[in-house]
């Protein structure tokens, strides 16, 4: 089935929702404060929290890739206190490289960009080949 870039597979909240969770979550506020914040479930974002941190290097290093194809003269995010972080740093300076490189992308969320990058796969990221 195919899915518009604002939903991810398996997920019933729209990817502007997760990734406001996971922006949130990046600055060090808990699962349930998330939760709170959106009016969600405390299990729902847990879980996105959880599947994200599992594969935050794999989007990392992604999103790295992305940045640097899209960038003229890419500025990499500074490192940040966690892996989560550091993933949602970069999901958002690729956004920003594709929205310079081509400015119609300004009216793209950053986590609906993602969604299309990767193929909806941004809480269940697998390196290439796999």
């Amino acid at each position: 089935m195919l899915l518009p870039e604002v939903l991810w597979p398996r997920r019933s909240d729209a990817a502007e929702v997760i990734g406001a969770g996971l922006e949130i979550a990046a600055s060090g506020v808990g699962h349930r404060q998330v939760a709170a914040h959106l009016g969600l479930a405390d299990d729902t974002v847990r879980g996105w929290i959880r599947r994200f941190r599992r594969r935050s290097e794999d989007v990392r290093r992604y999103f790295t890739v992305a940045l640097v194809a899209l960038a003229d003269d890419p500025v990499m995010p500074e490192p940040t206190a966690s892996p989560l972080s550091d993933a949602v740093s970069v999901v958002a300076a690729a956004h920003r490289a594709a929205a310079t490189k081509w400015p119609q992308m300004n009216t793209v969320s950053r986590w609906a960009f993602a969604g299309r990058a990767i193929a909806g796969r941004v809480l269940t990221c697998t390196p290439s080949g796999s």
